[in-house]
């Protein structure tokens, strides 16, 4: 599958300069990173989340994970995760479960983890298993400059 449609639209408005990488089909945005043989730290992964308004993507390091609890309170709402047919009408140009990180090409309001701020390069999701957008980290927050950005994530542990 190639980009998706309104992910390549936002690219090109937004006038950023990419590259596609592919690699083996992956589950998991840590999986992603490993094969595609790219830092975790440096793959921003979204999730999808909803409140009372309608629904967020927050934006964070493939090595990291959401701590829900202090998102509600930074945003002083309550979230919880959308589920699969949320996702599915809302990302009808994705594979299922390879959401794009550009909450705005889908008109979706978006927090971006502050730790993604100092990456030289950002890698994220093109909308499907088997590639992924490589693209400067000043380009990638400058895409997103209308996000919020907020302290969400902790990074997962490894044994």
């Amino acid at each position: 599958m190639a980009i998706a449609t309104r992910v390549q639209d936002y690219l090109s408005s937004h006038g950023v300069r990419y590259e596609v990488l592919t690699h083996p089909h992956s589950h998991t945005s840590m999986q992603t990173a490993h094969l595609a043989h790219v830092p975790p730290h440096a793959l921003a992964k979204s999730v999808v989340l909803a409140d009372d308004t309608g629904f967020l993507m927050a934006v964070l390091p493939a090595s990291h994970h959401v701590q829900l609890g202090e998102l509600g309170k930074e945003l002083d709402c309550r979230i919880r995760l959308a589920d699969e047919g949320e996702l599915a009408r809302m990302f009808d140009d994705c594979e299922p479960g390879a959401v794009p990180s550009v909450g705005p090409a889908y008109g979706m309001r978006t927090v971006v983890d502050d730790s993604l701020a100092g990456e030289a390069e950002i890698y994220f999701e093109s909308g499907d298993h088997e590639q992924l957008i490589r693209t400067s980290g000043r380009d990638f927050m400058a895409m997103l400059a209308g996000a919020d950005r907020a302290h969400f994530a902790e990074r997962r542990w490894h044994h």
